[in-house]
């Protein structure tokens, strides 16, 4: 009897191709921006406090969809670096929000240079059209799961 099997086809799926390329991906990202003091995560809530209005932690967790005490502990660690600051609310003022200031722009702009000079590592094989192709298709995969497409 032969135990010999067919290999899977697993690698050839789209969710395990962009799960292991993304981890990936998602260990060099970090890897460049560690010396900045920042992990992926806080540029992600420094991402969506750029693209809004100051916003409260609860409302944060919310539209990032992570838990509250996730957005209380990265917050603490960019109020540490300067790179957020937390006011009240001029609305309410039981309420804090939490805003970008003017170092956490600077380290946000640094993150976006360290994301652009990794894109160009990671597309450096393919051609224009096939660049475009895969934005286009990683925008339409972000806009079906929620997330900002970048657009």
């Amino acid at each position: 009897m032969n135990d010999v099997k067919k290999p899977t086809g697993l690698p050839r799926t789209v969710a395990f191709r962009l799960g292991t390329v993304g981890a990936v991906v998602a260990d060099r990202f970090a890897a460049r921006i560690e010396e900045l003091d920042l992990k992926p995560k806080h540029a992600g809530l420094m991402t969506a406090l750029s693209h809004g209005e100051a916003a409260s932690q609860q409302e944060l967790a919310g539209r990032l969809g992570v838990a509250p005490s996730l957005v209380v502990a990265l917050a603490d660690h960019l109020e540490r670096l300067g790179a957020i600051e937390r006011v009240r609310d001029p609305g309410d003022r039981r309420r804090q929000v939490l805003r970008l200031t003017a170092h956490g722009h600077t380290l946000l702009a640094a993150c976006e240079q360290a994301a652009r000079e990794l894109d160009d590592e990671l597309t450096a094989g393919m051609t224009a059209e096939q660049r475009t192709a895969l934005q286009r298709a990683l925008g339409v995969l972000a806009a079906e799961a929620g997330l900002p497409t970048g657009e």
